[in-house]
């Protein structure tokens, strides 16, 4: 059963009324209970938007001189600490108003909770939003500005250059000390000379040699060919 927020109190049938300083009283059971739904701003169901929840009312044999029992139902979207933070609230706000009826100033201090509530959440999370998106721009600014170069940044990058530099070098002149000439590669590789050969002994007769090129191998220097090769080496 609903009740507005405008009935500041409601009896069953069964109840009876006595007078008790010069207060109304609920004296025979079972007492009234109703359930009475509130929203923040912007609220709309089945989203992240705002905040709701039933509250469900009973009364009890001395109210309104005591607070009435309370239920928090059905809660949307309440962070963590909420539910007990309002319970608090309406608590408080119930022992400040003993002795007058008091449901309509329950229901009304606990809409004006849920909308403050409402307006720090909404709060938090534009503040997280921008954070956010602030931090992708800057991400993006790093990307396009690179590494700031400094005098002692571009030394210390200079000496790591200078040392890789020199080893690549002295990598280099030992593979290039190690490098045979075509002499000596001929000389050392037997597989080369067995090569020759074996073409010649396919080739048989087809192989013409022109005898007039070996006509004065006689006279050539030896030693002076050697040193030439050393020259092109």
């Amino acid at each position: 059963m609903y009740s507005s927020p405008t009935a500041s109190l409601v009896l069953t049938d069964s109840s009876q009324l006595t007078s008790d300083s010069q207060h109304l009283v609920i004296s025979v059971k079972p007492y009234h209970k109703f359930t009475i739904p509130i929203k923040s701003e912007e609220y709309e169901p089945d989203t992240e938007n705002g905040l709701s929840c039933n509250l469900k009312f009973e009364y009890t044999a001395k109210y309104p001189d005591e607070a009435p029992d309370l239920e928090i139902l059905d809660i949307e979207n309440f962070q963590e600490e909420d539910e007990a933070s309002l319970r608090e609230h309406i608590l408080k706000e119930a022992n400040e108003n003993l002795g007058t009826v008091m449901i309509f100033t329950l229901v009304s201090s606990a809409q004006e909770w849920l909308n403050q509530r409402w307006d720090i959440i909404r709060k938090t999370r534009d503040d997280d939003a921008l954070r956010k998106a602030q931090e992708v721009e800057e991400a993006e600014m790093k990307r396009f500005e690179g590494t700031r170069v400094t005098v002692e940044s571009f030394m210390r990058w200079k000496d790591l250059f200078d040392a890789e530099f020199a080893v690549k070098k002295t990598e280099k002149d030992e593979k290039d000390s190690k490098k045979l000439t075509g002499r000596e590669l001929f000389l050392t590789d037997k597989t080369l000379i067995e090569s020759d050969l074996k073409f010649l002994e396919d080739a048989g007769d087809s192989i013409k040699v022109d005898e007039s090129l070996f006509q004065d191998i006689e006279e050539l220097d030896l030693e002076e060919l050697d040193g030439l090769e050393d020259d092109d080496s």
